[in-house]
């Protein structure tokens, strides 16, 4: 393909997603879009089809550390910190869009949130949600309280309950990721989780949930009777 050639397939990606978003595009599509804005006059088709050859899928791809991005031909440092910049802004656009909800509705509104910000994280996360009494996410209502190896994180449960404290908050909800896997919940989570249940109840705060994203599943204490 030449210069021309680029410039009119790139023209017509951008048409096409102007008139009906994604839909009819086949994800090496929809990866030659986000590429062009990495990636000037030059046809980005391979590396396209290259990066869906090695990840297997958007999500993946999304999900990959940069420096593996950058191990794959054709994609430089900045294509592939485009991709964490877009992946880092639909993270930060989904957030937005719970903080602006006007409360989670069970379970299943919170795996999905969750997922959405932890699944594919290479490292285990501790994060905690502040809400009122109607079960509204507070403004900057969520907090990572600790960031850990592969399969430990150490949970400052002062600085949760300061943080409730600090916000008025009348509930709250946990949330972390098992990278290794299995979502089910180890001896050290479920006691963790009744001892932030017990401490927070004390101090008239109430743990709505606990929420555990694994690789392929998740878990919720609420919906296993674990916090009731």
């Amino acid at each position: 393909m030449d210069g021309k050639e680029h410039e009119g397939h790139r023209k017509r990606l951008r048409e096409r997603f102007l008139k009906s978003g994604f839909h009819g595009f086949a994800d090496y599509e929809i990866l030659e879009l986000i590429l062009t804005l990495c990636i000037p006059r030059r046809d980005v088709k391979k590396q396209a089809k290259k990066l869906l050859h090695k990840f297997g899928n958007i999500g993946a791809i999304f999900d990959a550390d940069s420096n593996e991005l950058k191990h794959v031909d054709g994609i430089g440092e900045a294509a592939a910190i485009g991709i964490k910049i877009i992946k880092a802004s639909t993270d930060l656009y989904l957030r937005n869009c719970a903080e602006k909800r006007r409360k989670f509705d069970g379970s299943g509104d919170l795996i999905k949130f969750w997922k959405n910000r932890m699944r594919g994280l290479q490292v285990e996360v501790f994060e905690v949600a502040y809400l009122d009494a109607d079960l509204c996410l507070l403004k900057d209502g969520i907090e990572e309280i600790e960031r850990g190896s592969v399969n430990r994180v150490h949970i400052n449960l002062r600085k949760i309950l300061e943080s409730a404290l600090n916000r008025h908050a009348s509930c709250i909800i946990l949330a972390h990721n098992h990278p290794c896997g299995d979502a089910r919940p180890s001896d050290v989570d479920e006691c963790l989780t009744r001892k932030i249940k017990f401490t927070a109840e004390s101090l008239d705060i109430t743990l709505v949930d606990h929420i555990i994203i694994a690789k392929n599943d998740e878990f919720s204490f609420r919906d296993h009777g674990l916090v009731l």
